[in-house]
This record gives C-alpha cells, sequence and structure tokens, in this order.
C-alpha cells in the first residue's frame, strides 16, 4: 500500500470529504503485546486516541462518525479483559458528562445497550441525552454492536408491524429496513477506515457499507494518528464512487 512521504503530501484543504466516516478500532491487544504491556494497556492507549481522533474529525468537518467499540462478540474475551474495558467505558462516560457539557458534539449510541450494567447504561443514556440538542458532528458509538444483531433486531421490528396490521408486507422495501436500523435518519458511511492490516468486516454496519469505500492500514489503532486519518481521507477522495452504475 503507496504511504506518502511528505507531510505536505497528506493536506485535505482542497479535497471532497466524505459524509460519514466508520472506523473499526483495531490493534489495542497486538500493540500491547509487542511492548510486553498486557492487553488493558492496549485498550488504555487506544482510548486516549480515540478522543484525539474523534476531536480531529469534529474540527475538520465530518458530519457523522461511527466508532467500533465494543462487539457483541467481544464479551467472548477473557473476563480481565472485559472488566477493563467496562472501566474505560464508564470513565469516558463520566468525563462525557463532566467535562464537555459545552462541546457541539452530538453522542448516540447503537447497540444493544441492555446488555451493560444499570450503572454503564444509565451514563449511556444521560450522555446521549444531554447533547440532543447539540449541532456538531454525530458521533455514533458502537457498544454490544454486531451487523447481524442490527439486522435481526430491524426485521423483528418490522415483523411485528406487518403482525399488528400496522404495514402489510408489500410495504418492506430498501428505505423501511434503513428506517429500522440504529442509524435510521443519517446517511450511510461514505468511508470505512481499518487500521491494524486485517482485511475482513468484523460485522460492523453490514447494511450501511454496501457501498462503502473501504482503507485498510497497517497501522495499530493506539499508534492511528492524524495524518493517517488525512491519509485515508485522500485516499478516499480519489476513488470513483458508481454505486454499481458505470
Amino acid at each position: 500500500m503507496a504511504i506518502f512521504k511528505k507531510k505536505q503530501d497528506l493536506s485535505i484543504d482542497n479535497i471532497v470529504l466524505p459524509r460519514h466516516v466508520g472506523i473499526i478500532m483495531d490493534g489495542n491487544g497486538r500493540w500491547a503485546k509487542k511492548r510486553g504491556l498486557p492487553r488493558s494497556a492496549g485498550h488504555s492507549a487506544g482510548a486516549k486516541n480515540f478522543r484525539k481522533i474523534i476531536r480531529y474529525c469534529s474540527d475538520i468537518g465530518i458530519k457523522h462518525l461511527t466508532m467500533y467499540a465494543f462487539s457483541t462478540e467481544n464479551w467472548k474475551r477473557p473476563d480481565d479483559e472485559v472488566q477493563a474495558l467496562m472501566k474505560l467505558f464508564k470513565q469516558y462516560l463520566e468525563e462525557a458528562l463532566r467535562d464537555f457539557q459545552d462541546d457541539t458534539i452530538k453522542l448516540r449510541f447503537i447497540g444493544d445497550i441492555t446488555g451493560f450494567s444499570p450503572d454503564i447504561q444509565s451514563l449511556m443514556i444521560d450522555a446521549q441525552e444531554g447533547s440532543k440538542d447539540r449541532d456538531g458532528m454525530v458521533l455514533n458509538l458502537a457498544m454490544n454492536y454486531g451487523g447481524r444483531d442490527e439486522l435481526v433486531m430491524a426485521t423483528k421490528s418490522i415483523a411485528n408491524k406487518v403482525k399488528s396490521g400496522e404495514i402489510a408486507v408489500e410495504d418492506i422495501d430498501e428505505k423501511l429496513i434503513s428506517d429500522s436500523i440504529y442509524t435510521a435518519g443519517q446517511p450511510d458511511p461514505d468511508l470505512i477506515i481499518r487500521p491494524s492490516g486485517e482485511y475482513r468486516t468484523s460485522n460492523f454496519l453490514l447494511w450501511q457499507s454496501a457501498y462503502a469505500e473501504y482503507v485498510i492500514m497497517d497501522k495499530l489503532w493506539p499508534d492511528f494518528n492524524f495524518d493517517d486519518m488525512n491519509y485515508a481521507l485522500i485516499e478516499y477522495a480519489k476513488r470513483n464512487r458508481r454505486f454499481g452504475g458505470v
């Protein structure tokens, strides 16, 4: 993969930015292992970088940002690692409520938040409610999220509407499905970035990413920086998006 060598080549001043960017934050554990540290140290480093990148995306004018924070499969990890992640989530939410009251970022959670402890659920609801009237970037935090799980949830919701007579089977179309998933009302992601060099979607935004452009980067998430973000945005701007046409 070609990487720009000069900082001036990474200027995004004259490019068209994507409306919606998704980021699969990956590589925290490997980052820690390379340094002889526990995996929890990698997650702490990744959380610090998460704060920097969301602020940068907001500052440069990204309108919607979806960050894959915790998947439905992540519960299978060792208990101590899951507990370390829960501690980081709680810390972030407490900071969001305490320190970012004058922020412009609108925070939303996508995924089944009922899987979390009552105190974390309460913090999530308070943080989302407290930011709902803001007019800045929409930050979707994918928490206990899985693309297949999302489609099952949407299917059940639509099936119940058919069962109750609210809609007919013939009313089911792409728009209805889009209106029934967690990101309803938001544009589909134009760009999805995957640090860590892995070539898979990992069950992330399966419906929404049908025509998203992917940029895979051989960079572990804690090391992902502003230049890497700019590189991905520039790569996106080069793409000829045909959406199935010619």
